[in-house]
């Protein structure tokens, strides 16, 4: 198992999207709960969302581009670009005391 991040910036003006399609990405990532092991929006200065940060532990990178790719986020087209960067948890890692 790895961890990675996934670093997902959501196109301009894309707003109305992302609240709509929101209840199915986080089904979707309640679906993969054992793997994800924290996820949140990127805010603007006025609190609006305008990206998604995920951190994953899955097998190796193909299954991180896999879960990347089946996010329902990504599937309406919400995104302009998602990074996916191999992570290695340091400090406050879960299960590590």
């Amino acid at each position: 198992m790895a961890y990675f991040v996934l670093l997902c910036t959501d196109k301009p003006h894309h707003q109305e999207m992302r609240l709509a399609v929101r209840p199915d990405h986080l089904a979707y990532l309640m679906d993969f709960s054992e793997s994800v092991k924290a996820a949140g929006p990127f805010l603007d200065d006025k609190g609006g969302m305008v990206g998604s940060m995920l951190i994953i532990n899955v097998d190796d990178r193909a299954q991180a581009e896999q879960f990347a790719a089946g996010d329902p986020y990504a599937k309406a087209g919400l995104f302009s670009r998602v990074d996916i960067r191999p992570w290695k948890w340091v400090i406050g890692e879960p299960g590590v005391a």
